[in-house]
């Protein structure tokens, strides 16, 4: 057979049935790519980046994050590899565009990945810190608080004790002038009272009338006497300040609750039966009070009273019928008005009622001994 006749031979053999039709679906497979216009590679991108972002709003875990990624970030099969095969269908026109708006949206969900891949590593390693640092199979621990100090329960305890006898806390200053601290509480000029040793003046220019640290609560009652008409009832609770050297029953400052009432028909009865009522809601039980005789310059008469508690008798202040001068110094009637007054100290009844044997304890801020009220 000549070299011809080989030629024709060859060229008439057919290629299997399987390759032929993979020679189709490549051609059909050209032909669908050189039909994509740019409107609908758009479309498709826009679809892309609304389903990535639904899907990576629902994951909450790494594993989950990762089947997101290969869904649409996979280099094989991820759905921007199918979108990306489509730029060769686009016209050469628009290619550039196309292009454009591809590594946009591409940049756009590779950015939400890192940012939620960024937020995982955040709260995975918190949870791992709180496990680290937790041990819950440890007992817990006491969380320890603070609270109310004894003195200042005092003083709110008996402000509850004397609003229920339908008296009225008040306060005043600190600082004093001499009309409030002696001269309307009928002690003169020359009582022992007003001596420097036994009082703290303060160093201002005051002249003849220097002001000086309150030595009694009784100043609030001439205070409020005077803006105030009969009936009245008040108690009055509040640092004091006198110059006593500090042991176990005394203390250059200390705490002082005063109680007065106004009123026509007052008398010495009544003011036992308000102190007998005060010691017995305080200290608790039946407390008996009886009086001594005594004298302050400003009641008359003036006892000293005494409360009986657990068998002992113990001193706990003064009191007495307001002084008739007292009365006229702030503008009352003393022949249509009487009333009585009385007072005691804050840290010695706190001592009875906790047993604390010296009331410097109150005052060392030694969280130990605090600790017990």
């Amino acid at each position: 057979m000549d070299c011809r006749s080989r030629l024709r031979s060859r060229s008439a053999v057919t290629l299997p049935t399987g390759r032929n039709e993979a020679a189709a679906a490549a051609a059909q497979a050209t032909s669908a790519a050189q039909a994509v216009t740019i409107e609908s590679f758009l479309a498709e991108l826009a679809a892309f980046q609304t389903a990535a972002s639904e899907s990576l709003g629902g994951v909450s875990d790494g594993s989950g994050l990762e089947q997101a990624r290969i869904e649409f970030l996979g280099a094989r099969s991820g759905r921007l590899k199918a979108i990306q095969k489509l730029l060769s269908g686009l016209a050469s026109a628009d290619r550039p565009a196309g292009g454009r708006h591809f590594n946009e949206a591409k940049g756009a969900v590779t950015a939400l990945f890192a940012a939620l891949q960024d937020k995982l590593a955040v709260v995975g390693a918190g949870s791992a810190a709180v496990a680290d640092a937790i041990d819950v199979t440890l007992p817990g621990e006491l969380v320890r608080l603070g609270h109310v100090h004894p003195i200042t329960q005092t003083i709110r305890r008996v402000q509850e004790i004397m609003a229920r006898l339908g008296f009225e806390s008040v306060d005043g200053p600190e600082v004093e002038d001499q009309w409030h601290n002696f001269e309307a509480l009928a002690i003169p000029a020359e009582h022992p009272a007003r001596d420097p040793l036994d009082n703290f003046y303060l160093a201002v220019a005051r002249g003849t009338d220097p002001l000086l640290l309150r030595s009694q609560t009784s100043t609030v009652q001439i205070r409020v006497m005077e803006n105030r008409r009969p009936p009245l009832r008040i108690v009055s609770l509040g640092r004091v300040y006198r110059p006593d050297t500090a042991d176990a029953t005394h203390y250059p400052m200390f705490h002082q609750v005063e109680g007065l009432l106004i009123e026509p028909g007052t008398t010495m009865a009544h003011l036992k039966s308000v102190l007998r009522q005060l010691a017995s809601s305080f200290l608790g039980g039946d407390v008996h009070v009886r009086f001594r005789p005594s004298f302050f310059p400003f009641t008359e008469p003036s006892v000293e009273f005494d409360m009986e508690w657990g068998g002992r008798w113990i001193e706990m202040g003064g009191a007495g019928m307001v002084d008739p001068a007292v009365l006229a110094a702030v503008g009352y009637d003393p022949d249509e008005v009487s009333g009585f007054a009385f007072g005691l100290g804050v840290e010695r009844i706190a001592a009875r009622r906790y047993g604390v044997a010296d009331i410097r304890d109150f005052y060392r801020n030694d969280v130990r001994f605090l600790r017990q009220f």
